[in-house]
Parts: structure tokens; sequence; C-alpha cells
């Protein structure tokens, strides 16, 4: 929702930008020229050197902003921020480079200040950006720069989205009304509640209101008559689509035949994100393959001496666009389990309460089917390994929702078809969320999540948080 705090902020994020940019060149010539008594590749005047700066930087503002580092979106989010800074000087240094080529001066007195130049742009953009977070966070704790908001709408949206902008601290807005029910009204001092969305209207000069939120369509001319208050007392008006299909995943806007059309897909992981992805799997497999390799051969042999029969374990799953895959896994049951499903040989060992725990959970806490190898191997994740064919036959990804059963699809339908969106994975959410300590809707839930707010930064999360779960058998059965 921007503003004119936000376009505000942005100016002065662009500004600190630029002298913490000037602070950074400074600082690499003084490093080089200086502090480093090695001689120079090419001398330079420090003024010649300061004008060429004052020259470039501009450049690096702009690539900045290419980035979107002076975007809400970017700056509200740490992570996402830091990362685009890294890329952002990276790509810096590179323009220097190509200036310096194009123009045939030379802006570096030596190849080492480039690397000056980088970590200290590196280090104090960040903490820049830091101390501007900070100062914006006390500012909107005295009221400074903060948006007064009135909250129109009916559903679950309305109150997350209350709940979400309570704290002005950190979102730089005031609730200052809502016309809602009163249950979906946070539950603190200050807030006005209507019953009436008219009384709502007739009010927002009196209040001060300069944002409104709208969360749901309303019946009649009663959305007319909202945009027009707005219009009228000049106040931004800011349409949030109630249903979370609008969202999450990817979403375009377009316009189709003079009208404003919003293409809803399923999950951001499509197009060239899902190539990337592909790729990315590939060059990890590979690189990894010593480590997995090793563990791989191990546990075979250790199948064949402790785990008589087949090592390995295959069963038809379902992966994306719900297409059946067969799943490899080392066998940790005996080898005369596994062929039904799994109630049906509860029930023909007499154990009909675990039959009824299994339809009720999806899994037992205390499988009488599995071998003491096979409570090992599980224990350690090892009976996961095989999968890693699976990956470099493209059925799976590294990261992604569990492959299913066949008959779970009935349990979750709709979520089923939604999940399937992308490709199954080696681990996931799941996985790293508790695993056999989730019940199967949190499962759904979670791998659900995962489809509609993919990203690489969430990939590389949950590799790294996997490993862990990994080494301390988090949740493991």
């Amino acid at each position: 929702m921007p503003s004119k705090n936000t376009k505000f902020y942005s100016v002065i994020l662009i500004t600190a930008d630029f002298f913490v940019l000037l602070a950074a060149f400074t600082a690499a010539y003084i490093l080089r020229v200086q502090v480093d008594s090695r001689p120079l590749l090419n001398p330079i005047y420090a003024f010649d050197y300061l004008m060429m700066a004052l020259t470039i930087l501009p450049l690096w503002i702009i690539v900045f902003a290419t980035l979107g580092l002076y975007s809400s979106q970017t700056y509200n989010r740490r992570l996402s921020e830091w990362g685009r800074i890294f890329i952002g000087v990276f790509i810096g240094i590179l323009v220097v480079i190509g200036w310096e080529y194009f123009t045939g001066k030379t802006f570096f007195p030596s190849r080492i200040a480039a690397l000056y130049a980088f970590s200290a742009a590196l280090i104090l953009v960040i903490l820049g950006r830091e101390i501007m977070r900070l100062m914006r966070t006390i500012a909107f704790r005295y009221g400074i720069g903060i948006s007064r908001v009135l909250i129109i709408g009916h559903s679950a949206a309305t109150e997350d989205i209350a709940q979400a902008l309570a704290n002005t601290g950190k979102s730089g807005y005031q609730i200052i009304a809502m016309a809602t029910p009163k249950k979906y009204v946070p539950y603190r001092q200050g807030i006005t509640h209507y019953s009436s969305i008219e009384t709502a209207l007739n009010n927002i000069k009196a209040q001060r209101i300069d944002t409104i939120i709208q969360t749901d369509f309303e019946e009649g001319q009663v959305n007319e008559k909202i945009l027009s208050a707005a219009q009228i007392n000049h106040v931004r008006y800011n349409f949030i689509p109630g249903n979370p299909e609008f969202y999450t995943g990817k979403n375009t806007i377009d316009v189709f035949l003079g009208y404003p059309m919003i293409t809803v897909s399923q999950t951001p992981l499509v197009g060239w994100g899902a190539i990337a992805k592909r790729i990315f799997d590939i060059v990890v497999v590979i690189i990894t393959s010593p480590i997995w390799g090793t563990l791989l051969a191990l546990t075979w042999l250790l199948q064949k001496l402790f785990n008589p029969g087949p090592a390995l374990y295959s069963s038809t799953r379902l992966s994306q666009f719900s297409k059946p895959i067969t799943f490899y896994k080392f066998r940790s049951m005996g080898a005369q389990y596994g062929s039904k499903d799994a109630a049906e040989e509860f029930m023909e060992m007499g154990r009909e309460d675990l039959a009824k725990e299994y339809l009720r959970n999806r899994k037992v806490k205390d499988d009488p089917r599995i071998t003491p190898l096979g409570r090992f191997i599980r224990a350690t994740s090892l009976d996961e390994l095989p999968q890693i064919l699976n990956v470099l036959k493209g059925d799976i990804s590294l990261v992604g929702p569990r492959p299913i059963l066949p008959q779970e699809v009935d349990f979750s339908p709709n979520k089923t078809a939604l999940l399937h969106s992308v490709k199954s994975g080696l681990t996931g959410l799941w996985q790293v969320s508790g695993r056999s300590n989730l019940s199967f809707e949190d499962r759904i839930e979670l791998e659900t999540f995962y489809a509609q707010n993919w990203s690489f930064l969430l990939d590389l999360k949950i590799l790294f948080k996997t490993v862990k779960v990994v080494l301390f058998r988090n949740g493991a059965r």
C-alpha cells in the first residue's frame, strides 16, 4: 500500500545510500592508498577519484532501484533486503569495471581496491539500512509518519489484517476505526467500531482518516460509496481480496477488453523458476554425490546383512499434477509387509487398534511391522536416501511437498490439487516442522503453504533445517 510516507522514506533511503556508498568508496581509497603500503598499480589523486565516484554513484542507485531496494515490499523484509543489497553491490562493481572499459579511465588505484570497495559498500549499506529501520520504528512509536486507517470488511481476512496492523510501531499504520462485525476488532483501546459502513464514511474527516482498506465486496451500491468517499475526502483507497487465493501463488494484473484482470496462478513456481529449480537440484546432487553415495552403499550393505530380503522398497506415489511415480526407499519393514494398505495389514495382524490409529492419523506411534534396523534407518532418515534417484530422474525435487499415496487424495481433494501444482520433494516444510509429530491435516496445510509461497530463499532455509533435523533426529519415526 504505497503512501506519501513510504515514498518519503524511499527518498530518504536513496539519499542515505548515496552518502553511504560515497563513504564506502572513500574508505576503499584510504585503505589502499594510505593503509596498504604496497606500490600502487594506478596512482590516482584523491580529488579525481572523488569526482569519478560522484559520476558513478547515480548508476549504483539505479541498479539498487531496479532490484527493488526502494520498494516497501523489499525494505520491510530484512533477509530479502540483505540478499538484494549483496546482488546490487556486486553488480555495482561490475558497473565500475564497465565504466572504466568504455571511458578508458582508471577508477580504482589497484585491483584490491575493488575488493575493498565491495566489502565496505556491502557492510556500510546493510548497517545504514538497519539504522534507518531503527529510526523509522522509533518515529512510528511517537506517531510520526504513520497512516490513520479505516478498515471495512466482514471476513477472516479483515481480522488478519487488523491484527497484523495493530502494532503501529512495526507496521506504520494506526487503526482508527473499523466497519466490521465486532468480533473482528482487535482488543485494543482507541479503535472506534462502526456497525454501519455509511456512518464510518461520514466520520472520515472527523477522525482524520487518510487510508481506507476494504477486504470484501459489499452488496448493491456500497462499493461505489466507499470509493467515492475516498475520492471526495482525498484519502488513499486499498482493496485487498478476502479470498486467500487472490494473494498467494503468482498473481498478475493486466487490462483485458478495457477491464482490469487479475490472473491467479496456483504457485509462483512457474516458468523460469521451475527451470532454475531443476538445474539447482542437479547441481546440488552432483556436488554432494561423494557424501550420499557413500551413505547409500553403507546402508545397502547393512540391509543385506541385517534385514534379509530386497534392500529397496518401491511404491506408487503421486507427485506434480497428481502424476503417479515409482517412489524408492530402503525397506524398513519386514519383507512380507508393504504390499497392501497399512490399515488392511494391521487388521490381518489382529491389531484393530493400530488400524484405527492409522486411519485417524495416517501413521502409528509403534509400528510392529518395522524391523530393528528399520527403526535405525528411519530415525536417521537413511531410508530416504534412494529418493536421490527420484530427484535425478526428475520425478521429485530436493524440496517440495511430500509425495502422497493415491488413497490419501480422498482425505483432502481440494488441498491435494493445489499441493500438486509443484513437484513433490525429498524434504519439505513437513519434515522440518515436526514430521511424525504433526497430524495429516497439519502436514497438508504446511505443504499447501509451500506450494503457494515458494521462493529460493525458502528452499535454502528448508535444506539447512533438514540437516539440523536429521542430525538431532527431530520427529523421525
